[in-house]
C-alpha cells in the first residue's frame, strides 16, 4: 500500500467513524431503531454501525467440531402452551394444538415487501437447500453454550418469496408474544438460519420447535422461539409492547 493509499484510507475510516459519532449524538438516522433518548442506546447505535462501516462483509462465525458440543440451556419461556407464560389465551391454544398434531399443521407466513407472500409448512421449509453449523450460543447474561443447528437459511426463504429491492428489515413474530427485527444484512448472512434441528434431532419446543431464528452474530437474545410469521418491511417497525427496545433494551447485538 503506498503513503497516499494509506492517507486515504485513514480518511475514509475517520470520516465514517465521525458520522456515527453525529449518529451517536443525534440518536439515530431517519430509519434507523429509536433510542427513546437514552444515551446507552444511542451507544448501540454507533456500535451497530461502525460493526458494519469496518467489519469484513459477512464474515462467519467460528463453527465447531461434534466434540466440542456442551449443554445448551433453554431459559425464557418454555411452553408456549401455557397462557401463563404467554398471556395470550388464544395464541396458547393455538400452539398447543398444532404441538399434539407434531405441527403438522403449522405454518410459516411470509409478508410485506415481497413479491410473493406465502406460507410455508415444516415440509416446504426442508424441501429447501439446509444448513448445518455447530456454533456458539452466546448469551447476554453470561452463559454460553456449543451446539449444532439445521435449518433452512433465511435468505432461501426470502428468494423464494422474492423480496423487494426497497427492504430493509425483517420482523419475526412469535408464539410467546414476541417480535423483534434484523437488518437485511443479517437477514441474508449464510449462518442466519430458520432452525428447525438441534443436535441431529427435531428441535424440542424448550428450543422453541416448530421453527427459531439463529443470527450468529449476534447474541443469544436475537435467536427468537416459536415464530409463526415473518413480516418484510421497507422501514424500522417498532413492535411496540411485543418489543423490548421500549424498555430500554438494546436492538443491536452484535459480536
Amino acid at each position: 500500500m503506498t503513503d497516499t493509499q494509506l492517507v486515504i484510507t485513514r480518511r475514509s475510516l475517520l470520516t465514517g467513524l465521525a458520522s456515527a459519532g453525529g449518529v451517536l449524538l443525534t440518536g439515530c438516522a431517519p430509519n434507523d431503531p429509536p433510542t427513546y433518548g437514552n444515551l446507552l442506546r444511542m451507544g448501540d447505535n454507533f456500535t451497530y454501525r461502525a460493526q458494519r462501516l469496518l467489519l469484513p462483509a459477512h464474515s462467519l462465525a467460528r463453527e465447531y467440531t461434534r466434540a466440542d458440543i456442551s449443554s445448551i440451556q433453554a431459559i425464557g419461556t418454555t411452553n408456549p402452551s401455557d397462557p401463563d407464560q404467554t398471556g395470550d389465551k388464544e395464541a396458547s391454544a393455538l400452539y398447543d394444538q398444532l404441538r399434539h398434531g407434531e405441527f403438522k399443521d403449522w405454518r410459516l407466513r411470509v409478508e410485506g415487501s415481497v413479491a410473493r407472500p406465502g406460507t410455508f409448512s415444516l415440509a416446504d421449509l426442508k424441501r429447501l437447500p439446509s444448513r448445518t453449523q455447530i456454533t456458539k450460543h452466546t448469551c447476554e447474561e453470561g452463559w454460553s453454550a456449543i451446539a449444532e443447528w439445521t435449518g433452512v437459511p433465511l435468505h432461501r426463504v426470502l428468494s423464494a418469496c422474492g423480496t423487494l429491492p426497497s427492504a430493509r428489515y425483517v420482523n419475526f413474530f412469535t408464539f410467546d408474544d414476541q417480535c423483534d427485527s434484523i437488518d437485511m444484512f443479517d437477514a441474508l448472512h449464510p449462518q442466519t438460519l430458520l432452525a428447525y434441528g438441534l443436535n441431529g434431532r427435531t428441535l424440542p419446543v424448550a428450543h422453541g420447535a416448530p421453527l427459531r431464528l439463529r443470527v450468529e452474530k449476534q447474541l443469544g437474545q436475537k435467536m427468537w422461539k416459536y415464530l409463526y410469521r415473518i413480516v418484510v418491511t421497507d422501514h424500522f417497525f417498532d413492535p411496540g409492547k411485543q418489543g423490548l427496545i421500549g424498555i430500554g433494551w438494546s436492538w443491536y447485538y452484535g459480536i
